[in-house]
């Protein structure tokens, strides 16, 4: 177990919105987490805050699992899986919040998994001129880039800076290409000063050429939507 999934321990727990898995130690926390927001006060919404349907015995309201406002069941009516804040079960959500939830499905459920099953890379640190073979993998907490070979790094993915998705096959006039590698740059805690790695896909078999462009893919996805899914 490397140390940055030593803290992984998770524990059910209720709240007003329904039950959630969560790590026991907050630092353990996923950075694509979001926190469950407070609930507009009953006492503060006499109408749906949608259509202005004024509430009463026969109109319930009813409270948005992700943004924390008051709707009638027309206006909330869906329960969508809402894996960003840990719920075990879909949840009741607004449309419009409804709409968000399942756009991020495929990033749980596709992009997320890809990096977390790995893929094999020729690492090269700075502007050294020798590379390592190395296994490259999002931690089972979403925090770490963890990388394992002769050499061990775990890069926490709130320290990385930038990410250059390098391809092969461009033409001036279009065409296809293929991700073959990526830059990456991050800082190392307790300095100021960027670290660069670049990763390299193996050429040794063609499976691993599919399976380093997938991983690669989704971690253009991820970095493409830092300011989505991670918190700043």
């Amino acid at each position: 177990m490397s140390g940055c999934e030593a803290r992984d321990a998770k524990k059910l727990v209720r709240s007003p919105s329904g039950l959630r898995m969560v790590p026991e130690h907050r630092s353990a926390r996923s950075p694509f987490g979001l926190d469950e927001p407070p609930w507009v006060p009953d006492k503060e919404c006499p109408r749906c805050m949608q259509c202005d349907t004024k509430f009463d015995f026969i109109t319930r309201k009813h409270h948005c699992r992700r943004c924390g406002k008051c709707f009638c069941d027309k206006c909330c009516s869906k329960k969508v899986p809402l894996p960003r804040m840990c719920f075990v079960d879909p949840v009741r959500q607004c449309a419009e919040c409804a709409l968000i939830s399942q756009k991020e499905t495929e990033f749980y459920d596709k992009q997320l998994k890809v990096l977390m099953n790995g893929a094999t890379f020729f690492v090269t640190l700075g502007t050294s001129d020798k590379s390592e073979l190395m296994v490259c993998r999002l931690s089972n907490n979403q925090r770490y880039l963890v990388l394992d070979g002769d050499s061990h790094y775990e890069i926490e993915i709130l320290q990385i800076s930038t990410v250059q998705i390098l391809t092969e096959g461009f033409t001036p006039g279009g065409g296809n290409t293929r991700a073959i590698g990526m830059i990456l740059q991050y800082k190392v805690p307790g300095s100021e000063e960027l670290t660069q790695m670049k990763f390299t896909a193996s050429e040794d078999f063609s499976c691993n050429k599919k399976l380093s462009a997938s991983w690669l893919a989704a971690m253009h996805k991820v970095s493409k939507g830092g300011k989505t899914y991670r918190r700043l």
